[in-house]
Formats: C-alpha cells, sequence, structure tokens
C-alpha cells in the first residue's frame, strides 16, 4: 500500500479487521507501505495499488478477488487459493530476477 493511495485507504479498515482475526485464522498478516520499502514493491513487481499476495510455505499466489472482510477470510478459510495458479518461479519474489529488480527499485528511489 502507499499512504496517498486512495483505493489503499478504502481498504485500510477491512485489511485492519483482517489482520485482528489473523490469529484465529492461522495466518500472519502484514503490510508494506511502498515509498518506505521501494525494494519490496520490485520485488513483488507491485504496479497497483493495493497488491495483495498470499504466501505459504514459500510459494507466493497474487489475491484478485473482493476486498470485503468475508471474502479474504473466505479465502483462508475455505481454501480457495489452492486453485490459484502460484507466481511462476522466474517471478517469485524469491527469484534471482525479483532479486535484481529490487535493487533496480531502490536505486529508482535514490535517484528520485
Amino acid at each position: 500500500y502507499a499512504p496517498w493511495c486512495p483505493a489503499c485507504q478504502q481498504i485500510e479498515s477491512t485489511w485492519e479487521s483482517f489482520a485482528k482475526e489473523s490469529e484465529r485464522l492461522g495466518i500472519t498478516v502484514g503490510k508494506v507501505d511502498v515509498t518506505q520499502e521501494p525494494g519490496l514493491s520490485g520485488r513483488f513487481f507491485v504496479t497497483t495499488l493495493p497488491t495483495i499476495y498470499h504466501a505459504n510455505d514459500g510459494v507466493f499466489r497474487r489475491y484478485r478477488g473482493s476486498r470485503t472482510l468475508e471474502d479474504l477470510q473466505g479465502y483462508i478459510l475455505e481454501r480457495k487459493w489452492e486453485a490459484v495458479e502460484p507466481v511462476a518461479g522466474w517471478k517469485s519474489p524469491s527469484s534471482i530476477m525479483m532479486h535484481g529488480m529490487a535493487g533496480l527499485f531502490h536505486f529508482s528511489g535514490w535517484i528520485r
């Protein structure tokens, strides 16, 4: 997310509620400010905000569903993430290519 992003501001209270339910859901919920962490936005190739990823055992899936609390919870409780194609290996945040992309984003932030 970014603090200036209207869509991020719109989902903020839902995301906070989702985070409060994290222990019950057996997950960890976090958020990253891309203005403070440009390397992570590069590593995850964030091109739209907010961008939501589900990570489990080193496998990343981009969440593209509805942004309601019920749908976010259902994605976890009903294991809907299992039907989502994982991020391709070369685009995985842990790949060498995305590591390089993170460096590029850091560098571009430094230039600005």
